[in-house]
């Protein structure tokens, strides 16, 4: 199975990030705290999947909206939002299905690194964000490629792929790992200015057997990078 059958495990994939370390314990409330007061603000989802963030966004007062490329997902997030919700098949690798200055924050977890290029997705997310919007980025840590892969060239931007397990689903996904400066020149070249970069810990009620052994829930990891853009 290869990383565009994502409508062929997407339940495997929701059911396992409901409770999964990375995404359940980590990845999520990172994000959320990063956006932090997100009261009357419209933000767009960029890869919500089955929307887990979308929900949490709505309960704090955002107006959201949100796309994913796989239709199952999307149905996923149908179900969990509700069929007046605003979302849409659409992929990031596109023309996005949203007006100029539309929104003032944009959110993208775990997106990016699924794609080699980063210039045209990144043109479209700063076309569709209002000056002085923030865009929300979470990627897989650089530093984590040549530690696993010593061989590799850390400076070169390198496609891998790797197999993962969904619920009893295995499934190969397919990366893009890029440098740290590479990515901050994408960034900058789009029209956004670096406003943070974060190595958050997991949740303090992340549950202490999902952790690997030896790490504390307050303890930070290698896992994602987190980064808060400025639109300017």
């Amino acid at each position: 199975m290869t990383d565009s059958d994502y409508d062929d495990f997407a339940e495997a994939y929701a059911r396992q990030n409901e409770t999964g370390l990375f995404n359940a314990y980590y990845e999520k409330p990172a994000m959320l705290g990063l956006a932090g007061d997100v009261a009357g603000r419209r933000i767009l989802d960029a890869g919500c999947g089955s929307g887990p963030t979308m929900a949490k966004l709505g309960e704090a007062g955002a107006e959201v909206a949100g796309f994913d490329r796989s239709t199952g997902m999307i149905g996923f997030a149908r179900e969990r939002l509700g069929q007046e919700a605003d979302l849409r098949v659409a992929d990031l690798a596109d023309a996005l299905p949203y007006g100029d200055a539309e929104f003032d924050d944009v959110i993208a977890s775990l997106v990016l690194h699924y794609l080699e290029d980063w210039s045209g997705p990144l043109a479209e997310l700063r076309r569709v964000l209002k000056t002085g919007g923030r865009l929300l980025v979470s990627v897989n840590h650089p530093v984590i490629f040549p530690v696993v892969y010593p061989d590799s060239d850390y400076f070169a931007v390198t496609k891998y792929t790797e197999d993962y397990d969904f619920a009893g689903h295995k499934v190969w996904l397919t990366f893009f790992h890029r440098p740290l400066h590479t990515m901050t020149d994408s960034f900058t070249a789009a029209g956004f200015r670096v406003a943070a970069i974060s190595e958050p810990p997991p949740a303090a009620d992340t549950p202490p057997e999902l952790l690997p052994d030896g790490l504390e829930p307050d303890k930070s990891f290698l896992c994602f990078l987190f980064f808060v853009l400025e639109a300017v």
